[in-house]
């Protein structure tokens, strides 16, 4: 089961994977949280990756592809993989198709109100970074993080008029990506039209497409 789950910032991609990586055993593979280690880590990359990033440039997709190849060559990828964030662009996913033989992509179509409403709403622990959100996916307690008891964060690019922004980012880079892969005949859409609907509701839907795409 190598899988891409595509959608807008805010359509669940990171809530939906974590939680089918655990329904099927495979890892839930965030190009973000890769970045991110390797700047924590000092490493040498993760300097130069910095230095890009203090500059406001975007980090070259080269660099992003050869961390990615390195982690899908780890011995938990044998069995598959669920990628979050990544390719963003066509020429990414170009980069891809060389390192990987995906087996579906699972678009999460998802209109504007909903992301924005969902993303105004949505929070992040500063020490672990699960995902809440106060409408669908609320902490234990408020403002607590249940897995490790950090505290939670609304993030200043959450914010309505930014993320109308981000959207409109999304849909000038990311959109075309859709076609790329359904022009392969890879692509499957799951649509959400509910604010309110739950994480599980959804993961069960994914889950369904990829059995009846015989890949569990």
């Amino acid at each position: 089961m190598k899988i891409i789950l595509l959608g807008p910032p805010g359509a669940g991609k990171g809530t939906y994977a974590s939680r089918l990586s655990s329904k099927f055993n495979v890892p839930h593979i965030s190009t973000g949280d890769i970045v991110r280690e390797e700047i924590r880590a000092a490493t040498p990359l993760g300097l130069k990756i910095k230095e890009y990033s203090d500059r406001g440039d975007l980090v070259p997709d080269e660099i992003i592809t050869d961390l990615l190849k390195r982690r899908l060559e780890k011995p938990d990828c044998a069995r598959g993989f669920i990628l979050d964030g990544y390719p963003r662009t066509i020429a990414q996913a170009e980069m891809l198709d060389k390192i990987a033989d995906i087996d579906l992509v699972i678009n999460l179509n998802v209109p504007d109100d909903i992301i924005i409403q969902r993303l105004s709403n949505r929070m992040i622990c500063k020490v672990c970074g699960a995902i809440y959100n106060r409408l669908t996916l609320k902490p234990k307690i408020d403002n607590i993080c249940d897995k490790c008891g950090g505290e939670l964060y609304t993030r200043e690019d959450d914010k309505a008029e930014v993320v109308q922004e981000r959207l409109k980012v999304y849909r000038r880079k990311t959109e075309p990506l859709i076609d790329y892969y359904r022009r392969k005949g890879m692509l499957r859409e799951v649509r959400c039209e509910d604010p309110m609907i739950k994480p599980e509701i959804m993961v069960e839907r994914i889950a369904s497409i990829l059995r009846d795409a015989g890949l569990t």
